[in-house]
């Protein structure tokens, strides 16, 4: 489409014209007197300068200045942002921060149960009451890193900080999508590093000593500790999703609880096969006795699902305690830890990060880079000790 001419008038006569690819009008007029220099009925009332648009919807905008520059200045930014499509409309800034979160929440169906419901307790808990009523026009920067310094103050760890602001972040970003202001207020905001603590990461002596502390169902550490799964896809596995003879547990599934449970697909979408060792065999096998290719293998006392938060708490972090008791170095780990432990065990035992990638069911090989660069780390070490045999053998 050809472009069209942007008509600049000053004092009622052409000053200028620029391009743009439609048709608008803006000028600066002189309210106290005519084009022929007579005072007019408003001569001397309210400021002389009166600055005028209309924008791309055809809506026309005026401010009024007491002086012919300023009104010159403020037009001359209006018609910049407007043909360099930064223009956002003065009405659109005053819509609240709330109800941009409502329309942009309902936008996001494609995302996790877990994750719709971390963002809905994260915005009643630290971002509703701040920024809901607030136009997303009059949120700035330096509120932005206040609010975060208030959070800080207030005893809230790093996550919870990230949680809320990155929260802030998308919501106001669904504000500059929709031109209601020209840019992210939150840009630029530095947030509190978070501390990470060491790992705990088991030894194979460890891992027999957890399964045999826990008083209830004690295949599962030793399944997690090897196998590397996310707690929701062991709790969702079937008597078919398991292949014996090829020692292969196909995961396909997951299940989550989120007032109630929820059954979705693996975190990352895809389905996946994971070897288990032959080790794990016969107490597997033993499970699957008298159950069909539908039924759950791990479950809980009743046949249900075996639900994390009951397990956690009432099996195994008395099982860790009763290790920690007789070994002052064993680690304080959680359910969620053991699949660090697989990633430590197979790095061990020589597998590379495309392996250890495929088995944690993780999206790309630098996330496993990114998680594991310790474990790596010490991998080099070994690569190097081999090397340097190789060239005492050839010297």
């Amino acid at each position: 489409m050809a472009d069209r001419i942007w008509t600049m008038e000053i004092d009622g006569g052409e000053e200028r014209t620029m391009t743009n690819t439609s048709s608008r009008r803006a000028s600066v007029d002189d309210r106290w007197f005519t084009r022929g220099g007579a005072r007019t009925t408003r001569h001397g009332v309210g400021m002389r300068w009166r600055a005028r648009y209309s924008d791309d919807r055809g809506v026309e905008n005026t401010k009024s200045f007491a002086r012919k520059v300023d009104a010159q200045v403020w037009i001359d930014g209006i018609i910049t942002r407007l043909t360099s499509g930064t223009y956002t409309a003065p009405a659109d800034g005053r819509v609240t921060v709330g109800s941009v979160y409502t329309s942009w929440t309902a936008s996001q169906s494609h995302i996790a149960v877990t994750t719709a419901a971390t963002r809905r307790s994260t915005w009643i808990s630290w971002v509703e009451s701040r920024w809901a009523d607030a136009n997303v026009v009059d949120v700035k920067t330096s509120a932005v890193r206040s609010w975060v310094s208030e959070m800080v103050a207030a005893d809230a760890g790093a996550a919870t900080v990230e949680n809320a602001y990155g929260l802030l972040r998308q919501v106001l970003g669904a504000a500059v999508e929709d031109r209601a202001i020209p840019r992210n207020p939150c840009d630029g905001v530095k947030l509190p590093k978070r501390l990470h603590s060491d790992r705990g990461y088991l030894t194979h002596a460890r891992v027999v000593a957890i399964a045999a502390a826990v008083d209830r169902n004690p295949e599962v550490p030793s399944f997690l500790a090897y196998t590397g799964l996310r707690w929701g896809e062991m709790a969702a596995l079937r008597v078919q999703d398991f292949d014996m003879l090829r020692r292969r547990v196909n995961v396909s599934r997951s299940v989550t609880e989120v007032s109630g449970l929820v059954w979705s697909t693996p975190k990352t979408h895809e389905r996946r096969s994971v070897a288990f060792p032959s080790a794990l065999a016969d107490e597997l096998a033993g499970l699957m006795v008298g159950r069909g290719r539908d039924d759950l293998v791990f479950t809980d006392s009743r046949g249900g699902v075996l639900r994390v938060s009951n397990w956690r708490a009432r099996v195994f972090a008395p099982a860790v305690l009763a290790c920690q008791l007789a070994d002052d170095a064993f680690p304080t780990v959680t359910p969620h830890d053991l699949r660090h432990t697989a990633a430590s065990l197979a790095i061990s035992a020589g597998a590379n990060v495309k392996a250890v990638q495929r088995m944690l069911g993780h999206a790309k090989a630098s996330m496993t880079l990114d998680v594991y660069a310790d474990l790596f780390d010490e991998d080099l070490d070994a690569v190097a000790d081999r090397m340097d045999e190789a060239i005492r053998a050839v010297r």
